[in-house]
């Protein structure tokens, strides 16, 4: 089993900054797509940010030039570097991993964090 731990989350002013982290652990043979997605109440998970284990990366257009992802391979762990944060950007986000496991064959699952709630205010 693989458990994806977040933190960083909270309540910022308008034009503030956080900083959410992400680390994945349990029998990981190595991890390929990491991102950050976002929810609010009513709506559809939404892609944030994305990044392979490469470090190649995809961003939605709300948060490009705001937002950065990076990881380190080495911790099993995705961060989000969030700016200029803005009330839009309220909303529950979810860390996400591509996680390939050995149980018999090499397999890809997908996990997710438990969430962490991110409020800006105006």
């Amino acid at each position: 089993q693989v458990q994806l731990v977040e933190s960083g989350g909270g309540l910022v002013q308008a034009g503030g900054s956080l900083r959410l982290s992400c680390a994945a652990s349990g029998s990981i043979f190595r991890i390929n797509t990491m991102g950050w997605y976002r929810q609010v109440p009513g709506k559809p998970r939404d892609l944030v940010a994305a990044i392979t284990s490469g470090g190649s990366t995809n961003y939605a257009d709300s948060v490009k030039g705001r937002f950065t992802i990076s990881r380190e391979n080495a911790k099993n762990t995705v961060y989000l570097e969030m700016n200029s944060l803005k009330p839009e950007d309220t909303a529950v986000y979810y860390c996400q991993s591509d996680v390939l496991m050995r149980i018999g064959e090499l397999r890809q699952y997908r996990y997710w964090g438990q969430g962490t709630q991110v409020t800006v205010s105006s």
